[in-house]
């Protein structure tokens, strides 16, 4: 038996064949179980056929064949897990004997059935070795391979469309003599007229979509489950245009499954939500997660009244009696997007719609910020926000909200042609988050926003050089796979670089190093013209997928003095998105960013403010010389701090060697930090744990507890000092929160616990 691949090392595989089918609308059919933490249905998926087959049969080559010797190569490393068999679906012995046939048992699809001997031999079908070695059996059918993983396939069977009332519309151009490859054909006709609709007809394509999702199955097909992805095939069918173009696969998720996360809500009532885990969607519905599969999608989910159904849909959903005591939800997306955007949240919500709102920005001012309202678009699309962002006034929250709603056009409206490039989006986002904060705080002057950037800057430098110094340096590369980025299998599949390792999840250098390369590019180029540039980029590329150079090009083309100047694409790579590191031209900068006042406030020499890091330094001295138990509360006079000051200033207290208990007491007094926001209350944790403050533990529990997805780090600092209290903390709270964790994060922590 072959290893499988080790998610703490290996790169992701992308194995969808999509250059020879590719998905463009996909139909859900779920029931969500809260009861046996399951979501089970059917997914009908709508296929064209993909350019590489288009492109090989034109020229009379062979077309299918090669993709076998890639998924062998590509699961050389995984058993490949076989289904038990129901014979008597067999139309043949030859079709049990080469691939199997799902029965409806539960059990027929389960990974420890799977690997039983007697299921093997049953099948024929021993190892990964075995299923790709079709030519040897003399079959030379198509397959398709879909990405699917912790999934329960139970049936796969080809959708009739030409059953469909009033689907004559689409079959002018087709006669139908009775003859079933005629028959065949037709269907096949039917979805590639459907599919090809023009936009405008958005409407009328979705009524058909539906209507042929419900059509009846004609024909069960034959298919396999492997580690990462579900194979599927026809008996006799040789390639990818006479295969089904409209398939239904009936399925049940895993509870353990790595895309959904099941688990509880603040009031403790269970609820469910997809994780955007690095393996995306593909152990929720089996999907095609090469960044070119791009499809819309519909989507109806069951479950029992008293939940709300949410989901990333276009349309604000009416909840509809299904049976007693059983609510439908419906929504659906028109513009074409990765599977991997599908998100579904059910639980207890409350939904609240409304046409503005406004809140005041907890700023250190009474600024108002408000989102217009809009009258005609009132789309519901889904941000996930931890609940780690909405304690501790507006800032934190409202710096994560303009970060989420840039990927809407970074990430969403254009996308990476190749995943290892996350820069594209995560860099872009980070970037302007700074500028629609900016825009959503009214009021600030120019002053006045240029210090909140210059302070971000400095923070994102310091936490940019802490990551440098603390990963491998394999991870710190923007474009791992250099002059071979962006390019693909013959199939279409291909890997993400590093894509499962844990460590990566926790790391932002392809936020901070994006972020520093689009700074220093609108420093150069100046803000008004490189925004002007950027607006063209996003015109010219919407709803396209990009390299780095598709951007970088563009901006040069745009701004030709750069180019003068010796800036290039090449110069670019070498020295921002294909080396290790702190960018050489960063280095260079000369952190200009500490001249601004909102960090000369902290730390600087401007003379009209007192430092208030030498303050806390000399009284902690003071205290420590003093004999006396108190200080006197007139000694000394702090002045308050916005948040990222107040992280800076922590920051700079965490270098000091030795703070005394008095001097951490009444730090914490004097800016309330246990009623701050996250990032605050994650410095003052490790202040606490640093100097090993008791009457602190309490706050790192209820940050462990509470802030998961920003305390992983913190369970590491409390093992390092190899203090008991601190170790024993550290258990008893991976101990309570350890099954609300995503798997990733939770093997890291117990990695380091044990």
């Amino acid at each position: 038996m072959e290893t499988q691949l080790d998610p703490m090392k290996d790169d992701l595989p992308l194995m969808a064949n999509t250059s020879y089918m590719l998905v463009k609308h996909y139909v859900l059919d779920l029931d969500v179980d809260f009861k046996s933490k399951v979501i089970e249905g059917s997914i009908v998926l709508f296929f064209e056929t993909g350019s590489q087959y288009r492109k090989t049969s034109s020229a009379g080559k062979e077309c299918c064949q090669p993709q076998f010797d890639e998924i062998c190569k590509m699961r050389a490393s995984e058993p490949c897990h076989i289904p038990m068999i129901n014979v008597s679906t067999c139309s043949s012995k030859t079709e049990c004997n080469d691939f199997a046939v799902s029965g409806k048992e539960e059990e027929a699809t389960s990974d420890e059935d799977s690997n039983h001997s007697n299921n093997e031999q049953a099948s024929g079908i021993s190892s990964s070795k075995d299923c790709c070695d079709i030519e040897d059996h003399g079959n030379k059918d198509f397959l398709l391979v879909l990405d699917c993983c912790d999934l329960s396939v139970l049936k796969v069977e080809e959708v009739d469309v030409a059953a469909v009332s009033g689907i004559k519309k689409f079959t002018r151009s087709a006669k139908l003599t009775g003859v079933s490859k005629e028959l065949e054909n037709l269907r096949n006709r039917i979805v590639h007229e459907l599919v090809t609709l023009p936009a405008d007809r958005w409407k009328e394509q979705l009524h058909y979509f539906t209507h042929c999702s419900q059509a009846p199955g004609c024909g069960e097909l034959l298919f396999s489950t492997g580690t990462w992805s579900l194979e599927i095939r026809k008996s006799g069918i040789q390639t990818p245009v006479d295969f089904p173009h409209a398939i239904r696969i009936w399925y049940k998720t895993k509870p353990e499954g790595r895309s959904v996360a099941w688990t509880t809500d603040q009031s403790g009532r269970p609820c469910v939500y997809t994780m955007g885990s690095p393996i995306n969607n593909r152990a929720l519905f089996p999907c095609q997660e090469p960044p070119i599969a791009l499809s819309t999608w519909q989507a109806s989910v069951r479950t029992a009244a008293g939940f709300v159904v949410l989901m990333s849909g276009e349309n604000s959903a009416e909840p509809v009696q299904h049976q007693e005591g059983i609510l439908s939800w419906y929504y659906y997306v028109s513009m074409p997007m990765p599977a991997s955007t599908f998100t579904i949240a059910v639980g207890c919500w409350q939904e609240v719609k409304q046409q503005s709102f406004k809140q005041k920005a907890a700023i250190g001012t009474n600024t108002e910020f408000s989102l217009p309202s809009s009258q005609t678009d009132l789309s519901p699309h889904i941000i996930f926000l931890s609940q780690s962002v909405l304690p501790g006034g507006s800032h934190l929250c409202g710096t994560r909200l303009c970060h989420e709603i840039a990927h809407a056009w970074f990430g969403l409206a254009i996308g990476a042609r190749d995943w290892t490039e996350e820069w594209i989006s995560e860099g872009f986002a980070t970037f302007l988050e700074d500028i629609f904060w900016a825009r959503a705080q009214q009021q600030l002057s120019h002053d006045e926003i240029k210090g909140q950037q210059e302070l971000k800057a400095l923070l994102r430098w310091r936490r940019l050089r802490d990551e440098v110094q603390n990963s491998e340096e394999e991870l710190q590369v923007l474009r791992p796979k250099k002059e071979s980025t962006g390019e693909l299998s013959e199939s279409g599949a291909s890997v993400v670089k590093y894509g499962l390792k844990a460590e990566k999840i926790f790391m932002q250098v392809h936020y901070l190093k994006g972020y520093f390369l689009l700074r220093s590019l609108a420093r150069k180029i100046g803000e008004v013209s490189y925004l002007a540039s950027l607006r063209k980029f996003v015109v010219k590329f919407h709803g396209q997928l990009v390299l780095s150079q598709d951007f970088l090009s563009m901006l040069l083309e745009d701004i030709p003095k750069q180019k003068q100047s010796g800036l290039t694409v090449e110069s670019i790579f070498q020295n921002w998105l294909d080396t290790s590191g702190i960018p050489k031209p960063l280095l260079e900068e000369g952190e200009t960013w500490k001249e601004c006042q909102l960090v000369q406030q902290v730390s600087g020499e401007d003379h009209d403010f007192e430092l208030q890091v030498t303050k806390w330094i000399q009284t902690n001295r003071r205290i420590r010389k003093s004999s006396k138990k108190k200080m006197k509360q007139d000694e000394v006079v702090f002045q308050q701090l916005l948040p990222d000051q107040l992280v800076l200033l922590l920051e700079f207290l965490l270098e000091e060697k030795t703070l005394c208990p008095r001097i951490l007491q009444c730090l914490e007094r004097t800016y309330q930090l246990q009623e701050q926001d996250a990032e605050v209350r994650h410095r003052w944790c490790e202040l606490v744990i640093k100097h090993k403050y008791e009457p602190g533990y309490g706050d790192i529990e209820r940050f462990l507890r509470e802030d998961q997805a920003m305390g992983v780090y913190l369970y590491g600092e409390l093992m390092v000092n190899e203090d008991a209290k601190q170790q024993e903390l550290a258990r008893k709270c991976f101990a309570a929160a350890q099954e609300h964790m995503d798997a990733s994060s939770a093997k890291v922590v117990a990695e380091m616990l044990f």
